[in-house]
């Protein structure tokens, strides 16, 4: 059984993805995706990637959570568009 504390840096850990603070910020930063775009659709995930986040999401697994959190960062710049804030 997987005991791996899900957080944001376990996610990207997880995703093969370099995972110190600065690094996740950066990857959010450059990697934003417009409103209709649902995180596992993403063009920039590898296959295993997109299957990871897609499971994760569809089970409702214990990642979920944080999985949903970094979707609504990668959708932050497009809320505020639509939002005006």
């Amino acid at each position: 059984m997987d005991e791996t504390t899900p957080n944001m840096t376990n996610l990207f850990l997880q995703l093969g993805l370099d995972a110190d603070h600065e690094a996740i910020a950066a990857f959010i930063g450059r990697h934003q995706l417009p409103g209709g775009v649902h995180i596992a659709d993403a063009p920039y995930w590898s296959e295993g990637q997109r299957q990871f986040l897609a499971e994760q999401l569809r089970a409702d697994a214990r990642w979920t959570t944080v999985v949903d959190q970094l979707n609504e960062s990668l959708h932050e710049d497009a809320v505020k568009r639509q939002t005006g804030l």
